[in-house]
């Protein structure tokens, strides 16, 4: 229901563009989008507000990291632009459900999950 792509290894400084296909029954009123470091705890990156496309962005790449749609709201792209190694994690988007937004508990639905790797 929801599918992710376009994860890769990249040099520092460069940009790579994530997206999420999803289906209908997923999108409900946020999508959002997270990351997991080996060793780490999944972290909340932003989301997107179905209603009126409004977005919120984790202060730790609030100004690198922007989320988007395509016109009809099928596809969710994730821009990361200057990445650095700390940004190497396996990146997943996924659907609201109830309670809070930056707590991955909080999502009914979830995509398997891309690879980025920054590496010179």
């Amino acid at each position: 229901d929801l599918v992710e792509s376009g994860g890769g290894l990249v040099k520092p400084g460069q940009s790579l563009r994530l997206s999420c296909a999803r289906s209908e029954r997923t999108f409900s009123w946020a999508i959002s989008w997270f990351r997991q470091a080996p060793g780490k705890d999944r972290e909340f990156l932003g989301l997107i507000k179905r209603v009126d496309g409004g977005t919120v962005y984790a202060d730790s790449v609030k100004g690198r990291f922007s989320i988007s749609t395509n016109s009809d709201k099928s596809t969710i792209y994730l821009q990361m632009n200057n990445l650095n190694p700390e940004d190497t994690a396996v990146y997943y988007c996924a659907s609201h459900g109830s309670g809070r937004a930056d707590i991955p508990s909080s999502y009914y639905f979830w995509g398997r999950g891309t690879q980025v790797t920054v590496a010179s």
